[in-house]
């Protein structure tokens, strides 16, 4: 996966959307030579994310853009915190702005979401997990958005791990069968996760040679049995109905990983907002 193409590509088709052939009210009203200093402020506490991904947007529009972090990728801010500065055309402030927003506002409430989980983690062995349950053609920004919040990255799609559900398992006639096909025709050293739902089935994933044994929608005590049979043998991931109130109860089950899709998937975004001043006065 090539990181800064993708980004290259969220954001060219983010600016394409609201932008197309020109914003016709600022192109109006505002002389192509002005130039003008915005502010960015946090209305709300939260964790910043997205730094580098709006100093990008406004680069699209003027390659000169002076931008200045005012806080760093991942810091915790309180409503009425400044978070950048950003100098240049005052057009290029204007067009870019809302892109820019947008996409801060959207990493910085996944970033500020992951922190308050990671929180109900501390102290423990478990780390927090995000999935694949993020907005299309995102996911790139979603997942720095988690780890900026102190989570950790899973798969980033299909291609990099393999990961056998239910529906896997169905078609290749079991566990056994489905772990030793897709290790054949898997890259050397891929790792393979499975998905079991009972202890039946934990067993079985471990006789495979699963990496990785997801305990999905398991009961407490199930899961804590199921790390107990797994005995290290593999690592292993809690999943399913994973609010933050059974975090804490979760991980006292010795799982080495929590996986959450509500992370990405209910974002609610922080609130920021953007102040511009003509001419830096």
């Amino acid at each position: 996966m090539n990181r800064d193409y993708l980004i290259n590509k969220i954001i060219s088709l983010a600016i394409e959307e609201d932008v197309e052939s020109g914003d016709i009210t600022t192109n109006a009203l505002v002389p192509d030579s002005t130039q003008a200093v915005a502010e960015l402020t946090a209305k709300a506490e939260g964790v910043v994310s997205g730094l580098e991904i709006a100093k990008l947007v406004f680069e699209k529009f003027d390659d000169h853009i002076k931008w200045t972090p005012l806080v760093n990728e991942g810091d915790h801010v309180s409503k009425g915190d400044k978070i950048a500065r950003v100098e240049g055309s005052y057009r290029a402030l204007l067009t870019g702005e809302r892109t820019a927003l947008n996409i801060l506002q959207r990493m910085s409430g996944i970033a500020t979401a992951t922190s308050l989980y990671v929180k109900e983690l501390a102290g423990t062995k478990t780390q927090l997990l995000d999935t694949r349950k993020t907005a299309p053609g995102m996911r790139i920004l979603d997942k720095m958005a988690v780890k900026a919040g102190g989570g950790t990255n899973h798969r980033m799609g299909l291609y990099d791990m393999a990961l056998i559900k239910d529906n896997h398992i169905k078609i290749a006639g079991g566990i056994t069968n489905a772990v030793a096909q897709v290790r054949e025709s898997a890259f050397p050293g891929m790792k393979i996760e499975v998905e079991v739902t009972n202890l039946d089935e934990t067993r079985e994933a471990i006789e495979a040679g699963a990496d990785i044994i997801m305990l999905d929608n398991m009961s407490t005590a199930q899961m804590a049995e199921a790390v107990r049979l797994i005995n290290n043998r593999a690592a292993t991931e809690a999943s399913g109905n994973m609010s933050i109130s059974r975090l804490s109860e979760v991980a006292s089950t010795g799982v080495d990983f929590i996986s959450v899709g509500a992370l990405t998937h209910t974002v609610t975004a922080l609130d920021i907002s953007m102040n511009i001043v003509p001419n830096g006065k």
